[in-house]
């Protein structure tokens, strides 16, 4: 059962092609990395999933086997974070689903009180997020996402704002929730991540998927000579 589908997905910006005849399908409760150089159209690959990216020609679907309204299905966790200054944390995680979900008060704090532990940082729900580090900032973008209780959750370079000192501990967070069954597609350059917790990963390269394998044959063999190219390249560094 797939949870997308993406068929002869093209996407155009006037003279610019981004995204090339893509096809794949990713599985209900998947985890698939996407990997590649700057430019080679990663992001606008999952933006095309809940819609922040318009395709230019194709079609995609999502979770086909829900049949209910898509509300709230579909979660993403952006590069720099898009948490509301004005609002504490725990305004932050309720707002959706009290306006979108028509959840209580008391049940979307209740909801926010579970998911702010278990990215570990309940201590943290009346600061504002100018108060919070930029590794807990990123955790309260995740636990916003789960407060909507995603079947679908998307990443997008969730750690390339942060400095080295708190790359891991969000992706720890990004592996515990790997164990949940949600389907994930991640853009990531952390390889480390993809090794541990991938299904597959897929590597872009101008709009292209040119090879698509789990972690261990994609870096014990890469199959294509650009993903030969850009495996040694960051796994040097």
């Amino acid at each position: 059962m797939n949870a997308i589908e993406f068929n002869n997905i093209n996407k155009w910006y006037g003279s610019y092609q981004a995204l090339k005849n893509v096809n794949l399908s990713v599985a209900k409760g998947e985890i698939l990395v996407v990997c590649g150089p700057s430019g080679s159209g990663k992001s606008t690959l999952i933006r095309t999933v809940n819609g922040l990216e318009a395709i230019s020609s194709g079609e995609i679907s999502v979770l086909p086997y829900l049949e209910q309204d898509l509300t709230g299905k579909v979660g993403m966790v952006f590069q720099h974070f898009n948490l509301f200054p004005h609002l504490t944390v725990m305004e932050n995680l309720t707002l959706a689903p009290i306006r979108t979900l028509k959840l209580s008060k008391q049940e979307a704090q209740e909801r926010a009180r579970h998911y702010l532990q278990r990215v570990n940082i309940s201590e943290q729900a009346d600061k504002y997020p100018v108060q919070l580090s930029g590794g807990q900032q990123q955790r309260v973008a995740i636990a916003r996402s789960l407060c909507m209780q995603p079947e679908v959750l998307l990443f997008d370079e969730p750690t390339s704002a942060l400095d080295p000192e708190t790359i891991q501990e969000v992706l720890d967070v990004m592996i515990d929730l790997a164990q949940d069954g949600i389907t994930m597609m991640c853009v990531t350059h952390e390889m480390g991540f993809a090794r541990k917790v991938a299904d597959r990963v897929i590597f872009m390269d101008e709009g292209e998927i040119l090879e698509i394998a789990t972690p261990e044959e994609l870096f014990a063999n890469p199959k294509h000579q650009r993903t030969q190219q850009f495996l040694n390249q960051i796994l040097s560094h």
